[in-house]
């Protein structure tokens, strides 16, 4: 694989209609809102959904959820532990050789990084013992939370159960608390995704050109195989994809710049965007940088 020479920038847009496209576990499951009213998508639910397309893809990851695990491993401990040749490198003590051999098996760490420490175990065989190392791998792709471009406005309905999960011994025909329940959703949200890949980075990682395209396709089909209650198929859509790429490792332009030469605004006469088709997308051109613009699939 050819080592990654040139930084990278990219930027996104999402739209989303009738969907809760992150939730928040501290209000509920609510769709993330800044205090501005924006709605949020945190860069931990981008990265998840990014890892997801890539075991998709066939690639090895090390940060797998439980609904999307393709091996026979439970935890992070245990995938880590059938390493053979990272355990020898861990009982040796070379983290400099640990942290190469992660990144070469796994794209998600050499992509994103990874902390690997764990709490010491009680194994008496020869498996890799990780809680003797703690090695932390800085990766080259930095993801932003994305944003909405205006603020949102969640909507909760009240939904019920057709049926009882149980029954009530003294009163049979009654029915259970948990008939009742809480949906979320936003109406519609044009969002703003930001990353950059760092070169210098890559080359500690052995991220590639090659891994950069997977980056990059990962990025155009993000909510393949993502359908749920809360998110249907065809409710969140990657519209566009703008990619930059500099003619040096260090950037012709900072990340700051490129990002702000694209311009997002209503169209003249729209109070209330309720489709992408309402926004008027401008790509301010910075000389000597071109950009490749793709559309989602």
């Amino acid at each position: 694989m050819s080592t990654l020479k040139n930084k990278i920038d990219f930027l996104a847009l999402i739209s989303v209609k009738n969907a809760n496209p992150n939730g928040d576990p501290l209000s509920g499951n609510m769709p993330r809102v800044t205090y501005d009213g924006l709605g949020e998508i945190s860069d931990v639910c981008i990265k998840r959904k990014i890892r997801n397309r890539w075991l998709d893809m066939g690639e090895d990851i090390f940060v797998q959820s439980d609904d999307k695990r393709k091996d026979e491993f439970k935890s992070l401990r245990d995938r880590l532990s059938a390493q053979k040749d990272m355990g020898k490198a861990q009982k040796e003590g070379k983290k400099d050789e640990f942290s190469r051999m992660a990144c070469e098996k796994w794209l998600d760490v050499r992509s994103f990084g990874q902390v690997f420490a764990f709490s010491k175990g009680k194994k008496k065989d020869e498996e890799l013992d990780a809680g003797g190392i703690s090695v932390g791998v800085r990766g080259p792709v930095s993801i932003h939370p994305a944003f909405s471009v205006d603020a949102v406005t969640p909507v909760s309905i009240q939904i019920t159960k057709s049926v009882n999960s149980e029954t009530d011994a003294k009163n049979p025909d009654k029915k259970s608390s948990d008939t009742m329940g809480m949906k979320h959703r936003i109406d519609f949200g044009l969002y703003v995704l930001k990353g950059s890949v760092n070169v210098q980075l890559a080359e500690k990682t052995g991220f590639s050109e090659e891994d950069a395209e997977k980056l990059k396709k990962a990025l155009l089909t993000l909510f393949v195989n993502d359908a749920s209650s809360a998110r249907p198929d065809g409710s969140m859509q990657v519209h566009t994809l703008y990619w930059w790429k500099h003619n040096c490792a260090i950037g012709q332009y900072s990340a700051a710049k490129v990002h702000g030469s694209i311009e997002i605004r209503r169209k003249d006469g729209v109070e209330e965007a309720s489709s992408f088709g309402d926004y008027e997308i401008v790509q301010n051109e910075l000389p000597g940088l071109e950009v490749e613009i793709i559309d989602g699939i």
